[in-house]
């Protein structure tokens, strides 16, 4: 879907209403929505379809996914949140797995921004380099 300069715009006015304290407000974001629905305002699909995206990327960069080769403890697991609440903000969302093929270390992904730390992306980078 092409979506002009105007529709972005409202895209982009309407996310901005939804931040509280810049972290995106669930509950105003449901509300502005069904706000534009029942207004129905010229070109509001373009604009909810980039509004749409715009929440998208938000609650993907807000998502911290930290995967172990063994369960973190409750001490490891608010540790890694006070680190990364300060270095990204608050309002993250974590999601903490157990993946064994890691065989040890850690690898932590932000958004967009991963930090492998495993013993397995270190012995294929060592495969590589041979």
């Amino acid at each position: 879907m092409k979506i002009g300069k105007q529709a972005r715009r409202d895209g982009k006015d309407l996310f901005q209403a939804c931040l509280r304290d810049g972290v995106l407000d669930e509950s105003r974001v449901r509300e502005t929505v069904h706000q534009m629905l029942a207004a129905r305002p010229r070109n509001y699909l373009a604009a909810l379809h980039h509004f749409k995206t715009l929440v998208k990327l938000d609650v993907g960069r807000r998502t911290v996914r930290v995967e172990n080769a063994v369960p973190a403890t409750a001490d490891v697991q608010a540790d890694l949140r006070d680190a990364l609440s300060r270095r990204y903000g608050a309002g993250l969302q974590f999601e903490f797995s157990v993946n064994p093929a890691h065989i040890g270390g850690l690898r932590i992904q932000v958004g967009s921004d991963v930090y492998d730390g495993t013993v397995k992306s270190r012995l294929v980078a060592l495969e590589n380099s041979f």
